[in-house]
């Protein structure tokens, strides 16, 4: 997990992630004021180190001197050993309603410089796309750079978030395009893909796997990102029937390539309570790795990174192992064939695992047996209070919930019940499903056969029991392994920056990187 911070509060933006001899390059803005592109490196793509900035706004009176807004690094097709930057800018004396596309090269990833000649900034062109203050929102919408050379074809395809120049003005969002067809010289082209749906397709990427073409884009609607395939760069873009590639929350999405792996990065915006005021944090979880199902369908499956966090693990395959929380008389755990067996005819119980537990990936086996319901808890206490995974897998709904106590109990608010995070998948009648849960500081994630479904983040509770939940049920579960994680840092320094899961002076500092 990485969060920016110091003395006023901040937040990173929209981020972009490379990886080169053997180090992954983050860069993002910095909230609220966008006035610098942030850098950090990392070896595991989770835990990260500040480095110099990389750019500034520009002084007064130059084209990008209000602020600056998303970025896209890649590797310069017309000099080996230099890296371009395509970032958004703003103006002040334009009052920042009109976005253009400047660049900057670096030959180390570290220094950049701004090019100031030539076809630089870029102004997106009226044949097509709003290009005026006197039409549409009454802004321009020319950001979000997204360089791509086709494998196909070899052209060089510069995509942007625009909004088309007609239609109802709330749907004219789309994924704008311009050919570079000579070094640093663009030609605009008609939209790459225009839903006609929506305000803006923002942040979008286009990449090949696995033979087919795909494109993201983040939809500020549902704040989801979104994606759509194709047979070639030119389309026409299709969806199929759930084109949400991540739920609520995960925004902002860019793909990172490390050798034959295709990593997604996002921020996630998490809401928070301060001074009675409700803000947004935003925050950058662990990547997932992109994958194609047998029907072309994009999937996601759990960083591999977290496989190197293991400090050791425990196998559960016994009854006599696990206790019930609630004690009810109608509920029962019994050893069978090398499962356990947790039943609940009338009313509720919760099944624990042995211990209590901050950080640690669970992993199980489980059956559904009659008509009522189940699922997991998470970092539970002996009042029940925690998380509360809701797994429907027979209609394929998966929804993560915070419950307990109201720390300040007023008549009827004694209790506190957030629905945290939604999100659907394929389910099956019969089973057996794979689950996997990871709870790193604040950072869930829950995977179904071995795609991830849920991924967010929250603090309301630390630590407490694991274990499943059944509901006029019977659960079959098998394979069990607990396994403990280290403890995350939020960002390598001179001191520490860990997660809110415990005070700082509790553990000692992790080696930087």
């Amino acid at each position: 997990m990485y969060a920016s911070h110091g003395f006023l509060r901040s937040d990173i933006g929209d981020v972009d992630v490379v990886y080169h001899d053997g180090l992954y390059h983050l860069f993002h803005l910095v909230l609220p004021n966008h006035d610098f592109i942030a850098h950090a490196v990392s070896t595991d793509a989770m835990t990260w180190r500040r480095v110099k900035n990389a750019l500034f706004v520009g002084d007064p009176g130059e084209w990008d001197d209000d602020m600056l807004w998303t970025m896209h690094v890649s590797p310069d097709p017309d000099e080996e050993g230099t890296w371009r930057m395509f970032y958004t800018g703003l103006s002040r004396s334009e009052y920042g309603r009109v976005q253009r596309i400047g660049m900057a090269r670096s030959k180390d990833l570290m220094t950049w410089k701004r090019c100031r000649k030539g076809a630089y900034p870029l102004e997106i062109d009226g044949a097509y796309y709003e290009s005026s203050i006197d039409e549409g929102r009454h802004w321009v919408s020319f950001r979000d750079p997204y360089f791509f050379i086709d494998p196909a074809t070899g052209q060089r395809l510069l995509l942007s978030s625009a909004r088309v120049r007609h239609g109802p003005v709330i749907r004219r969002g789309c994924v704008g395009l311009a050919r570079e067809v000579e070094p640093d010289k663009f030609v605009f082209d008609p939209p790459l893909h225009r839903p006609g749906l929506y305000d803006d397709v923002e942040v979008p990427n286009l990449f090949v796997l696995d033979d087919r073409y795909y494109l993201l884009g983040s939809i500020r609607e549902d704040t989801k990102i979104h994606y759509w395939y194709a047979d070639s760069a030119s389309g026409p873009f299709e969806n199929f029937f759930n084109n949400v590639l991540l739920p609520n929350g995960n925004y902002a999405a860019r793909v990172c390539r490390n050798g034959s792996k295709l990593l997604l990065f996002n921020f996630f915006a998490k809401t928070e309570y301060v001074y009675g005021r409700e803000v947004v944090k935003k925050l950058l979880p662990p990547p997932k790795e992109l994958v194609v199902a047998k029907d072309g369908r994009l999937l996601l499956r759990s960083h591999s990174g977290f496989n190197d966090l293991v400090t050791g693990s425990d196998k559960i395959d016994a009854a006599g192992q696990c206790r019930m929380l609630y004690g009810n008389p109608h509920a029962g755990i019994e050893d069978h064939d090398g499962a356990m067996f947790m039943k609940c005819r009338s009313g509720y119980e919760a099944f624990l695992l042995p211990g209590r537990h901050e950080e640690f990936r669970l992993s199980a086996e489980m059956t559904l047996e009659g008509s009522g319901k189940g699922g997991l808890v998470l970092r539970i206490n002996e009042e029940g209070d925690g998380y509360y995974l809701s797994l429907d897998l027979i209609n394929g709904i998966a929804q993560m919930r915070a419950w307990g106590a109201n720390a300040t109990p007023e008549f009827e608010h004694a209790f506190r019940y957030q629905p945290l995070q939604e999100a659907h998948f394929r389910g099956s009648k019969h089973g057996p499903w794979k689950i996997e849960v990871v709870a790193h500081g604040m950072y869930l994630e829950v995977s179904i056969d071995g795609f991830v479904v849920l991924s967010l983040v929250d603090d309301t509770f630390a630590d407490g029991a694991v274990g499943f939940y059944a509901e006029s049920a019977t659960l079959g579960v098998r394979n069990v392994i607990l396994e403990r994680l280290t403890r995350p840092v939020i960002e390598h320094a001179s001191e520490m920056v860990y997660t809110a899961t415990h005070p700082p002076e509790e553990h000692a500092p992790v080696p930087g990187i």
